[in-house]
């Protein structure tokens, strides 16, 4: 019972990890979609990523440690 739980754990983090990824991506893709549409806001547009992407790395590093 104890083996399945451990690899229920693993399990979960893994999605959790797949789930951050996709979301980095997504992020990236549509800033870059967003800069080419209008250049000139292409700072806000990078600083706000940036700062997304680090509360997605957060979200995923808190799910980690918690399983």
């Amino acid at each position: 019972m104890l083996a399945a739980f451990e690899a229920n754990k693993f399990f979960v983090a893994g999605l959790a990890a797949v789930g951050a990824g996709l979301g980095i991506g997504l992020l990236g893709s549509k800033a870059a979609e967003a800069t080419g549409r209008n250049p000139g806001a292409a700072t806000p547009i990078l600083v706000l990523s940036i700062i997304l992407a680090a509360l997605i790395e957060g979200v995923f590093i808190l799910s980690a440690f918690a399983v």
